[in-house]
């Protein structure tokens, strides 16, 4: 999991990153040929769990006073820069949330296909509840799970643990990052403008 570049790294989270460059440089030293893929997460990272429709780079777009875009792109240089004076060992591979849209709505694409979605005022949503073992996949304890305890309650949600795979860009608004969300995706048929939701 790479950064989220919506502002500078801090201490703690440089230091995920010089655990994973160990692990490599164990790795490596002990003859295995290492191919590391390393996402950047320049969309789609929402800023509560609440699935509140805000994502941080639209939030860094706002502090800055800069377009979305722009914050990722300075922010990417600048933990690429880190990692060098960091002389951590770049990934074979990092790419971007952006350079794969469609492959997301793919993705969403399918999981409706095969009922593991829904669709909301502001989003289609991932059904937990379909899938059986998802406490134990994701670590949690669904049943100790309450609705508004730690994030607030969204009455449109079915289950507390439900998260968003895509959200629709608020009526009126328009976002630096929004891409088509393609008609067979929604329930009405048409099409919306929309961004990914949780990463």
């Amino acid at each position: 999991c790479g950064p989220t570049v919506y502002n500078f790294l801090t201490v703690g989270n440089w230091t995920a990153y010089v655990y994973w460059d160990t692990l490599v440089r164990v790795l490596t030293a002990n003859n295995y040929n290492v191919t590391r893929v390393m996402n950047i997460t320049d969309v789609g990272h929402l800023v509560s769990d609440a699935d509140d429709g805000e994502d941080k780079l639209e939030k860094g777009a706002k502090r800055e006073g800069k377009t979305a875009w722009e914050v990722a792109e300075f922010y990417t240089k600048d933990f690429i820069d880190g990692m060098h004076k960091l002389n951590l060992i770049i990934p074979t591979h990092m790419p971007k949330a952006t350079e794969y849209i469609e492959q997301q709505l793919n993705l969403v694409r399918t999981l409706k296909n095969k009922g593991f979605t829904y669709q909301i005022s502001d989003g289609i949503y991932f059904d937990t509840a379909k899938f059986p073992t998802y406490g134990a996949f994701a670590g949690l304890d669904l049943e100790a799970q309450k609705a508004g305890a730690r994030v607030e309650f969204n009455p449109e949600k079915r289950n507390p643990s439900d998260f968003a795979l895509w959200k629709f860009t608020p009526a009126g608004e328009i976002r630096d990052m929004q891409w088509d969300t393609p008609a067979d995706l929604t329930d009405e048929g048409t099409l919306r403008a929309g961004f990914p939701g949780w990463h």
